[in-house]
Order: C-alpha cells, then sequence, then structure tokens
C-alpha cells in the first residue's frame, strides 16, 4: 500500500470515496489464477484528488509504483481514466477501480460516514 489508509482519512475526518477492482474480473488476474487479490483506490470526495492505493494479490509488488507515481503527481482519478492500459495485464485495474469510484461519486456515496 502506499499514501492514506481508510482508517486514517476518518481520523482526519476527510470525506471520501474508494473504488475496488478484483482480480476475479480481471483477464490477467484470471490467467494467474488468483481469485481473492484486489486494488483499492481511495479519493478526496471534494476534487477526487487519490489518497491512497491498496493492492494485495499475485504480482501487487510489480504494479504498486503505478498508484505511487500518481500519488507524487497529485493526480486526480482522471489519470487512471485517460490512460490506455494493455490487456491482458493487471494494471488495467487502476482503470476500472477508478470508474467504480466516479460512479460512487455520481450516485453521491462517500465512505467513512461522512459528507463533503
Amino acid at each position: 500500500m502506499v499514501g492514506e489508509s481508510e482508517e486514517s482519512l476518518k481520523k482526519k475526518k476527510v470525506p471520501y470515496i474508494v473504488g475496488k477492482a478484483h482480480y476475479e474480473k480481471n483477464a490477467r488476474g484470471q490467467i494467474v489464477g488468483d481469485h481473492w487479490g484486489f486494488l483499492k483506490l481511495l479519493f478526496r470526495a471534494e476534487d477526487m484528488k487519490l489518497l491512497g492505493v491498496h493492492f494485495i494479490g499475485e504480482q501487487a509488488a510489480e504494479i504498486i509504483h503505478i498508484g505511487l507515481t500518481a500519488l507524487m503527481l497529485n493526480a486526480t482519478v482522471n489519470v487512471f481514466l485517460d490512460t490506455c492500459y494493455n490487456y491482458p495485464t493487471l494494471s488495467e485495474m487502476y482503470k476500472y477501480a477508478a470508474y467504480e469510484a466516479i460512479g460512487r461519486k455520481g450516485k453521491g456515496e462517500l465512505d467513512g460516514g461522512m459528507t463533503p
């Protein structure tokens, strides 16, 4: 993991939105046979700035650096939406987790029981 955790954001009272993607729904995740791994992205609800990245599963150490780079650049969700990821790769999970977060924001769903 890199950046904030849900626990740290709750303590700081920062409204946030979670986007997740699961290995079992990703072609490369299916190829490597990992049915439990996932990616979780934490975005500040106000402006969708990336605050934290959590990757658990096969080869997670090989692709967490994508999230680290985005954090270092103070990127928003758009960096993942605008990036073309190869197929089939685990890295494309960043795009799908970002899509989920955007969908949740559109529905007004916040995490941590907070309001923006």
